[in-house]
């Protein structure tokens, strides 16, 4: 069983960025044409690739449709969405037009329904994103932090055949500090269902630690600027993570 390897194409205002620590206001642009990003990860062998619509996670719709459906034409695998996913319109548009696992983040303790009556639907096409500041769930783009501990919205979901959480660490998040290991290893262990590292990805060690914890749980892992900035090599990324 290999870990499998997301490459991040983050959007704002049409463009490829990169948050540092979850703030719009701290945004690295990396290139303004967003297709052509995906077809270089492609090109280098990633078969995943996840995308977020930043400016949809604060406006709770999505704001860069255009981008994102180019973004699709353009990858010859299988790319995950998530960023102001909120309604079921929306998840199952996004299904409609090619997107293979959309995330729900805020809508996900907001109104946790919905991804119970969607992962029961859609199987295997619904991931959680729980975005985690000190521990605790944050949402709308990261903007609001709540009192609910990871675990406890991890565990809402056990039974709903969702087929991933996804952990991002938002202190680290850009910040190329390592990955927190640690954090989604206690996750993991806190459920069954596959969970996705996320946030502070800083080299190679990454995700060779990562890669050795498959059997705990560790489905994969997203990068982003640590392939932007040229730390990580996405091909050396994927022989170490087997696949």
């Amino acid at each position: 069983m290999s870990l499998i390897v997301w490459p991040a194409i983050d959007l704002k205002n049409g463009q490829v960025v990169r948050l540092a620590e979850g703030d719009m206001d701290r945004a690295t642009i990396y290139g303004d044409d967003p297709a052509a990003q995906a077809r270089a990860f492609a090109e280098q062998g990633a078969r995943h690739l996840h995308v977020v619509d930043l400016d949809g996670a604060f406006a709770g719709r999505a704001v860069n449709a255009e981008a994102v459906e180019a973004i699709v034409a353009a990858f010859p695998g299988k790319v995950q969405l998530g960023g102001g996913i909120r309604d079921r319109a929306a998840i199952d548009r996004w299904l409609g037009l090619g997107v293979e696992r959309v995330v729900i983040g805020t809508a996900a303790l907001e109104n946790p329904d919905l991804v119970r009556e969607s992962a029961r639907d859609l199987p295997g096409r619904i991931v959680v994103g729980v975005d985690a500041r000190d521990g605790m769930v944050a949402t709308r783009g990261w903007a609001d932090v709540s009192d609910v501990p990871v675990a406890d919205l991890a565990r809402r979901f056990a039974d709903a055949g969702v087929a991933a959480l996804l952990f991002t660490d938002v202190g680290r998040d850009g910040m190329l500090k390592g990955c927190n290991i640690d954090a989604t290893l206690r996750l993991a262990h806190a459920t069954t269902i596959p969970v996705i590292a996320s946030g502070g990805v800083a080299d190679l060690g990454d995700i060779l630690a990562l890669a050795r914890r498959v059997s705990d749980g560790i489905e994969g892992v997203i990068t982003g600027r640590a392939l932007y900035d040229g730390r990580l090599d996405l091909a050396a990324a994927l022989r170490v993570a087997g696949g």
